[in-house]
């Protein structure tokens, strides 16, 4: 297993939607690299027993969990406790990349 990665140059985008890279996997978490074109998503879901983070890398992107919603730059985080409703959108004129932690993975 490669323990380590470089999340800039894994990021990748794609036309028809959101792209997501699997960094690291284990039985117990995963973390990804998510790459958002302008206008792109990731609908409202929840996870009943996951905590989600989110860490914006570059651009900037609109999180929303339960009935908060907060537009975010890079350098920022965002927390999805287990349960909550929770979605990103790129609202911006750039692209956005997030790494994205949850745990347990589901």
């Amino acid at each position: 297993m490669e323990v380590f990665k470089d999340a800039h140059s894994a990021v990748a985008f794609a036309s028809d939607k959101m792209k997501k890279v699997n960094l690291f996997e284990t039985e117990r978490m995963f973390c990804d690299v998510y790459g958002l074109e302008p206008g792109q998503e990731q609908k409202a879901h929840a996870h009943a027993g996951s905590d989600k983070v989110y860490y914006v890398i570059d651009g900037r992107a609109v999180f929303r969990v339960d009935d908060t919603e907060q537009e975010l730059g890079p350098g920022a985080v965002a927390f999805a406790p287990a349960g909550s409703q929770h979605a990103v959108r790129n609202a911006g004129p750039q692209r956005a990349s997030l790494l994205v932690f949850m745990a347990p993975k589901p």
